[in-house]
């Protein structure tokens, strides 16, 4: 298996239950499907059954990165975590995007993935060096938190070697465990429990092979075409909630030189080092602002908590939310649960809190199963009370589809939250929003937002937030270029260049990345025909959904609090404000989603994907455009595709 450029050349196949190893060819997948995203669904739907559980011995744990990975200067050594999940509800296919070092180190030993099945009859750590793999014990490693095995493997092996790991939470297969890698970067969706279920407690990866690009100096022009293009970007919609002055940035492997990142790290007492930023950074946030009555290190105490129990916060968030609605509502108190819910924003409630769940110790047993099936099992109406979640794995709305009209049909279509598209708008938006108040500096106009939307989303439409027309149209494109994205793996909150501070209409360049494919690889993919193979992977994700029991337009909705439950603040945007029509300052507060409305915007979308519209189901036609036969081959033995 040679290797190709942009390619390591093969990807690492794990039996934990036989203890044999092989190689599948990455040439094998690439053409149709490029890397990351793409190639993982590709191998799923082709190995694992859709009546296997996501913590069963046969779900497949694949782990993959991109042809750009490896490369300097260009954020493309994303990696990303496939698999069925057990957080999703019901278990679906499932996803979550990872940065850090260790997707560049997979590339560097020597391979484009890692897929992983069966079961240990023991702990065990997976560690591949330079094309070598080796299965070891793990026993000691048991028990570990994430932080702990990483530096213990990096003790035993050297500081040189990267390694993902999972807690305690996934060793007891908590639901909603996650995957710490090296840089505190964190993967949600339950793979940490898909890892704990297989008795793997890490994956260590070190090589020192170099990724190659076929056209090495159009690379390099292109490089810095990127870097000038980002020269000036920031995220403006970080606040880290802190009085720290000891923050450091802390890039991922390959970051655009300047690019404004906001990934950052704060050092605890003893010196060590952890991410705090963006959600794990607010999570606990306003509770503890509310216990204290200041800002102090109790936010930050609680992320470096979830890191080293290997606890995703998003779910974490939303169940302290429903806690707290209980003990108002009578239903739990400190007694009946073991845990002190009536200090909530204190350190004791959330040390309490995560371990219990960590360790399935208590009421901990139930709330780690997830917030739907807890609240089940709570009843006396808590059931009631979940109101501010979005995604079928129960993560709390970002982006609401009430502020932002067409982010609706992205929840909808989607296992999780589909972040990697929702930035596409929404960080465009923020840097409106210092337009629209009259930022010193600020620079992107309602104008500059319609030219934006005419460029990237189909039409001025799209950037008008008083109307559902163009919305579907919108979300095509989004998802398109989403999925390319994810299978290339770009960064995602840099890409795609959809704005540029110092240019005349401000308008970015999506034609850069298939730009930097082509160099890379050596093939000639043109943007076009990069949206194309965004739109294969799309479908072929869709079709591993349906396989698994998605029912089409039935199941393509939000939860009933969206449509029933005005809009009361935007983060970071307490006004609600949006650009309405001719770019017109409008005002979303009080919003909910029309539901009538929001089917007509579903009656519009599958025409414009090529499936049916009456049931939502993909036809024979529109997969063998994509050159998916045999997935439209397998779907209709099931009885899965729309009749013609």
């Amino acid at each position: 298996m040679a290797q190709q450029h942009g390619y390591a050349g093969k990807i690492l196949k794990v039996d934990l239950s036989s203890g044999s190893m092989t190689d599948l060819p990455t040439a094998d997948y690439s053409e149709r499907f490029l890397g990351g995203r793409g190639i993982a669904a590709k191998v799923y739907w082709d190995e694992a059954s859709p009546q296997t559980g996501a913590l069963d011995p046969e779900n497949l744990l694949l782990l993959m990165t991109g042809p750009l990975a490896g490369f300097p200067g260009i954020a493309g050594s994303r990696w990303t975590v496939c698999g069925k999940s057990p957080a999703t509800n019901p278990e679906h296919f499932s996803y979550t995007n990872m940065g850090g070092s260790w997707g560049a180190q997979l590339k560097f030993a020597g391979y484009d993935g890692v897929v992983v099945k069966g079961e240990s009859d023991r702990p065990v750590y997976l560690l591949i060096q330079d094309g070598v793999a080796e299965i070891r014990d793990a026993s000691t490693l048991w028990r570990q938190t994430t932080v702990q095995a990483r530096e213990t493997l990096k003790k035993e092996l050297g500081s040189s070697v990267r390694v993902v790991a999972c807690g305690p939470a996934g060793e007891n297969m908590v639901t909603f465990a996650g995957l710490i890698a090296d840089n505190d970067a964190s993967g949600s969706n339950g793979f940490g429990a898909v890892m704990g279920a297989k008795k793997l407690k890490a994956i260590a990866v070190r090589g020192s092979k170099k990724a190659t690009a076929a056209n090495p100096e159009k690379l390099e022009e292109l490089r810095r075409y990127v870097h000038e293009l980002k020269t000036g970007f920031s995220t403006l919609h970080d606040e880290r909630p802190t009085t720290d002055t000891e923050m450091k940035l802390d890039p991922c492997y390959g970051c655009i030189g300047g690019s404004g990142c906001i990934r950052a790290t704060r050092a605890t007492k003893d010196g060590t080092r952890h991410k705090f930023f963006c959600g794990s950074a607010v999570y606990y946030h306003e509770w503890a602002v509310r216990h204290y009555g200041e800002v102090n290190e109790v936010p930050f105490l609680s992320t470096v908590l979830c890191d080293e129990y290997g606890l995703d916060v998003y779910p974490v968030h939303t169940m302290i939310a429903w806690l707290s609605r209980c003990y108002k509502a009578g239903i739990l108190d400190d007694k009946s649960i073991g845990i002190p819910i009536s200090k909530l924003g204190s350190l004791e409630f959330i040390e309490t809190l995560l371990r219990k769940i960590s360790f399935r110790e208590d009421f901990g047993e139930i709330l780690a199963q997830g917030l739907v099936k807890a609240a089940d099992s709570v009843g006396k109406g808590s059931q009631e009370l979940i109101t501010d979640y979005v995604s079928k794995a129960g993560r709390i709305s970002a982006y609401c589809p009430r502020m932002y009209i067409v982010s609706g049909l992205m929840y909808a279509m989607e296992p999780t939250l589909p972040m990697h598209q929702l930035h596409e708008v929404g960080i465009v938006l923020f840097d409106w929003l210092n337009w629209a108040n009259k930022v010193e500096g600020s620079y992107l106009s309602s104008e500059a937002f319609r030219k934006i939307a005419r460029r990237f989303w189909g039409g001025e439409l799209a950037a008008d937030f008083s109307t559902y027309d163009g919305k579907a149209l919108a979300t095509v494109k989004i998802q398109d270029r989403a999925y390319a994205k994810e299978s290339l793996i770009l960064c995602d909150v840099l890409w795609p260049i959809t704005q540029v501070r110092h240019s005349e209409d401000h308008v970015g360049d999506p034609g850069v990345e298939s730009k930097l494919l082509s160099a890379v690889a050596g093939r000639e993919v043109d943007e076009q025909g990069l949206y194309r193979i965004g739109e294969r992977v799309f479908n072929l994700q869709r079709a591993a959904l349906v396989r698994e029991g998605h029912r089409g337009r039935e199941d393509d909705v939000l939860p009933e609090p969206f449509y029933t439950k005005p809009l009361k603040f935007g983060t970071l945007n307490p006004e609600c404000l949006a650009p309405g029509k001719d770019g017109e300052v409008i005002s979303r507060k009080g919003a909910v989603v029309d539901r009538e409305r929001f089917e007509g915007m579903k009656d519009e979308y599958y025409p414009l994907r090529g499936w049916d519209v009456a049931t939502g189901l993909q036809t024979r036609t529109n997969l063998e455009e994509l050159g998916l036969a045999e997935v439209a081959d397998d779907l209709e033995k099931r009885n899965l595709l729309a009749v013609p």
